[in-house]
């Protein structure tokens, strides 16, 4: 199931190969049901390089389409995954009431604000989607690495915290241009992709794409040394791609992201492994011998693990209260 992709409807799909809570993660970019096939006119680009049989959703099929695919996300995913919805506006009450009835519950209702939008006269330009990231309803906690992109202590140019301007539910990232390049109707950009599976994954997980499109979720997934799965209904769009994912490298982003820009805390974006924390934690209690003071102990703590302060003082509580 891993690194597999399959050339057909996702709901069939879904029930035929994908067992019961085997997925990590879930990131999909559905059918609008808006003509997307006719998309390029407004906003007034040429499809030259874009292959032909997008395959479109009624208007009235759409809330009972919607049904149907979102079951088989909630019976795939494990309770500790959670997953990322992108819609546009016009149906995304369809979206919203089918995820409430598959017993999915929003954690955040992220917008995503690009470059251009849509050619308009007579109202406000649309240039953002909606990207809905859930959870199993009930669930208590589901994974999320803080960490992953940005430290606590680095800054912006004007001091504000990176970390807590990536946190925002509003992100701003542009389209991928790729000109001359084969494509498909709609692509999600790598930045969004990278955003989404780094917080929201391990390396390692299982990625699953409902409708693969462009194979953009399966491309980064395994630039990011994780695994993916998923359907396309498009034997073209199924066929080149599956020749696509051969020339990835897998897990060759990793090295940009763990770079750290010279923070030296070059662990801190990492998750925690068992291992670490006993050694964390047998240091603690050698230095500790010595007399120095809890707030020593962690600075060199956090010197010698490469994590933060805060996270050093966080891991010998928890050993406490266990």
């Amino acid at each position: 199931m891993r690194d597999i992709y399959y050339n057909q409807d996702c709901i069939r799909g879904a029930r035929e190969h994908l067992p019961d809570k085997s997925v990590d993660l879930i990131i999909t970019d559905p059918p609008f049901a808006i003509n997307g096939n006719s998309l390029h006119k407004h906003y007034h680009r040429r499809e030259d390089n874009v292959f032909e049989g997008y395959v479109e959703i009624n208007q009235e099929e759409y809330r009972d389409f919607s049904d149907k695919w979102l079951y088989e996300a909630h019976r795939v995913l494990k309770d500790t995954g959670s997953m990322y919805v992108v819609s546009g506006w016009s149906n995304l009450l369809d979206i919203l009431l089918a995820l409430e009835k598959n017993k999915f519950e929003l954690i955040n209702h992220i917008i995503w604000k690009y470059n251009f939008g849509v050619s308009t006269r007579h109202k406000f330009v649309t240039s953002h989607y909606h990207i809905l990231y859930c959870k199993k309803a009930g669930t208590k906690k589901v994974k999320f690495n803080t960490f992953c992109r940005y430290g606590a202590t680095e800054r912006n140019d004007d001091n504000s915290s990176r970390l807590y301007k990536d946190l925002e539910d509003v992100w701003v990232i542009n389209r991928d241009f790729k000109k001359g390049r084969l494509k498909n109707k709609n692509t999600l950009p790598a930045e969004l992709l990278k955003k989404m599976i780094l917080y929201s994954s391990d390396e390692g997980d299982l990625i699953c794409d409902f409708f693969l499109g462009n194979f953009s979720t399966a491309k980064i997934a395994k630039s990011l040394n994780r695994y993916s799965t998923g359907f396309e209904i498009n034997k073209d769009v199924y066929d080149y791609q599956i020749k696509q994912m051969h020339n990835i490298k897998r897990g060759y982003l990793l090295k940009e992201i763990y770079s750290n820009e010279g923070n030296p805390h070059i662990n801190q974006r990492k998750r925690w492994t068992e291992e670490e924390s006993i050694k964390v934690i047998e240091r603690y209690n050698s230095i500790k011998s010595s007399g120095l003071t809890d707030k020593k102990t962690y600075q060199i703590l956090s010197m010698e693990f490469g994590r933060g302060y805060f996270s050093m003082m966080n891991i010998i509580k928890k050993h406490r209260k266990s």
